[in-house]
């Protein structure tokens, strides 16, 4: 969207979580002229005044529902633990804001119905903080996908060792493997591998998982295979180990090759006739601006939903995430 429709109005924004995300999705958010970030929610006032001071925020709260009824703020972000997307999300949405909410989305499925119905029910927005599916170079893959013929496979993995991992070593469960606040390794960045499948491909018509659980009870590391109709979909992710497989879409006349699906820097093209081709697009250097750029242009042409990061592609991949922790025996008090 050009400056001149960014500048029709500013859109004033509240962050709940004063983590390292929300750090990164401030500096991208920066980018974009309509964001003004005007408030912040923190459990503790110290912690508030700190982030507000690091980010120059004029307003804190320690509140939610006082935030919620606000009338300095017109949308949240939200990167709470995610056994608190929900209800957080349905009170800022009753409460008449937009809202975006980091991935995981929620728990479960159950809990996304109740934030998309609420979102339909008051008419605003929501949407899920996946942001690799918003960049210019998840564009250039969905531009590219005819030219690999009929897809016949698609490979993804995200493997990254947690230094929390090794405070659990030491006995020390801190929230990353705690399934109280409904995380692990499928719902912290496993998703990542499923999300853009879905967008692409939609549901699959079945799945099989595979793993290992940690004594906490949260999933550690696993492999999901899936089947469609003409294609079958391989997922690798772990929090206890590191790789650099890439993520492939295999088709009949070429593959599309990403250097990391949670960030994706590099696309290339190769042709089975021996053509290759680089996809890669420009790009501003802030992968979480164009989540936020996709959720303000949303606020701005009235629309609840994007057209990616969808109410259905979101329930969808939840969907798959309660089937996988179904299989490898995860289950969170959320449940």
């Amino acid at each position: 969207m050009n400056d001149s429709v960014k500048s029709v109005k500013k859109i004033r924004f509240g962050v709940v979580g004063t983590n390292t995300i929300s750090d990164k999705v401030i500096a991208g958010a920066l980018l974009d002229p309509r964001f003004v970030l005007t408030s912040v929610y923190s459990r503790t006032q110290a912690q508030a005044d700190w982030f507000a001071s690091r980010h120059a925020i004029p307003h804190t709260y320690t509140s939610l529902e006082l935030m919620a009824e606000s009338p300095l703020i017109d949308a949240v972000y939200i990167a709470s633990p995610n056994s608190l997307h929900a209800s957080q999300s349905i009170l800022f949405m009753k409460h008449g804001k937009h809202v975006l909410c980091e991935k995981a989305f929620a728990s479960n499925a159950r809990e996304v119905r109740e934030m998309i119905a609420t979102a339909t029910t008051h008419k605003v927005v929501l949407m899920e903080a996946m942001k690799p599916t918003l960049t210019p170079n998840f564009a250039a893959v969905c531009d590219a996908l005819p030219a690999v013929g009929k897809v016949r496979n698609y490979f993804s993995c995200y493997c990254q060792y947690s230094s929390r991992y090794d405070k659990f070593k030491e006995g020390v469960v801190l929230n990353a493997f705690n399934p109280v606040l409904s995380n692990g390794a499928l719902l912290d960045i496993g998703v990542y591998t499923i999300y853009p499948m879905v967008v692409l491909f939609g549901a699959p018509k079945s799945i099989q998982a595979t793993g290992f659980k940690l004594s906490s009870g949260v999933d550690a590391q696993g492999s999901v295979s899936f089947i469609y109709d003409n294609m079958t979909a391989t997922i690798l992710f772990s929090k206890v180990s590191d790789s650099t497989l890439p993520t492939e879409i295999q088709g009949e006349d070429g593959t599309i090759w990403l250097d990391r699906i949670n960030i994706i820097k590099e696309v290339t093209l190769s042709l089975r006739n021996g053509e290759k081709r680089v996809l890669t697009r420009p790009h501003c250097g802030e992968d979480y601006y164009y989540e936020v750029a996709e959720f303000i242009d949303l606020i701005q042409s009235g629309r609840i939903e994007s057209l990616i990061n969808s109410h259905a592609n979101s329930l969808i991949t939840m969907q798959i995430l309660d089937q996988i922790r179904h299989q490898l025996g995860v289950r969170y008090p959320a449940d």
